[in-house]
């Protein structure tokens, strides 16, 4: 085998992109010295990596959306004695010079002027003469060039920092973030039967080769598709439909994940409709209905999760061992990563539960 061949091969099991959490972690760890543009695929999570790195690094976060900014926004002249440029307050510290945290969302849509004038921002954390406080970290996002949304960035600009593409979620990974965030149960136990509905169009040798009917697909005009960010607006309109007609619910869905999607959770919301009340499960764990179906038992036991209190959670427990071991889990994993968390942490019958089935955790 030549070298060159040995080479190739070496880069071609290399990784070429980074998960939500793991790019988040990157700022916070090495931002102070470098400058991460993150691109990816439309609404994987992007945009939120504001909030998540400012709580890992504590300091004040500074978002900029790029797509909006024209020279004038960066700074402006200052006339006294003399001519001077006074940046915008979203680049600049307060009076205190404590180091904070910018977000340049959207640069590979800037106007071309722009992009330029944030050259010594990416580089040097500076605007025009004015440098951010010491310790100040900066970070942007783009889309993918062959999104074929207008994003784009010149080498010389991509020179000056780490240029990184940030990969959609798996399902488990979005679950995990779903248990976190309050996601509904209807809409993550879909999640879990689907998961291919997060797999990405770069999967595919080309786009015209895409069969996946839930995604984003630069080739084809689509008024919505399954993402990250629409699975949680579809979460909170799932959440609110007792208040909506049928008819009514279903074009909200499709509107917001496909109509492939939509159509796909009616079948969820239908089952979820006809499973065992929770307020049953925890007044007679021993007698309520155990559901046969299976998406009913797993729609059960991730609802559980958001239902949960200190008074009811020792019941659940008792029911909840009447329902499959796999799902008993999916039930644990999901709780310890939900706002529910310490409610399981102090539960005598949670704890006893997971010191019986440790070897499996």
């Amino acid at each position: 085998m030549s070298s060159t061949t040995e080479e190739l091969n070496m880069q071609s099991a290399l990784p070429t992109s980074v998960s939500f959490d793991e790019a988040t972690n990157l700022i916070a760890t090495c931002g102070t010295t470098n400058t991460f543009v993150f691109q990816g695929e439309p609404g994987i999570g992007k945009s939120a990596m504001l909030k998540s790195v400012a709580k890992l690094t504590d300091l004040e976060p500074r978002y900029v959306d790029c797509a909006l900014l024209d020279l004038g926004d960066l700074q402006m002249p200052k006339v006294t004695d003399s001519l001077e440029f006074v940046p915008n307050k979203l680049f600049t510290g307060d009076d205190s010079g404590k180091p904070i945290i910018v977000m340049l969302d959207e640069i590979g849509k800037a106007m071309r002027p722009v992009q330029n004038a944030l050259l010594t921002l990416l580089l040097e954390k500076r605007v025009g003469s004015h440098y951010l406080p010491k310790g100040s970290v900066v970070f942007a996002t783009t889309n993918l060039a062959t999104d074929g949304v207008g994003d784009k960035m010149e080498a010389h600009a991509k020179n000056r920092v780490s240029f990184l593409t940030m990969r959609k979620p798996n399902w488990e990974e979005w679950m995990n973030w779903g248990a976190a965030n309050g996601m509904q149960p209807e809409i993550m136990a879909w999640v879990k039967e689907y998961p291919h509905c997060l797999q990405s169009y770069t999967d595919y040798d080309s786009a015209d080769k895409v069969e996946n009917p839930y995604i984003f697909n630069p080739r084809v005009q689509q008024s919505a598709f399954v993402s990250p960010r629409s699975l949680a607006h579809a979460s909170h309109i799932i959440e609110k439909r007792n208040k909506l007609g049928d008819d009514v619910l279903m074009v909200a869905l499709s509107g917001t994940v496909g109509a492939s999607a939509a159509a796909d959770l009616q079948t969820f919301l239908n089952v979820a409709d006809s499973t065992t009340p929770f307020k049953v499960c925890v007044e007679k764990p021993n007698d309520a209905p155990v559901p046969t179906d299976p998406i009913a038992i797993v729609i059960m036991a991730l609802g559980a999760v958001l239902r949960i209190n200190n008074d009811n959670v020792n019941n659940w427990m008792t029911y909840l061992q009447r329902l499959p071991k796999e799902t008993q889990f999916l039930f644990a994993q999901n709780g310890m990563r939900s706002n529910n968390d310490m409610v399981l942490a102090r539960s005598s019958e949670f704890t006893k539960w997971a010191v019986a089935n440790s070897w499996a955790l």
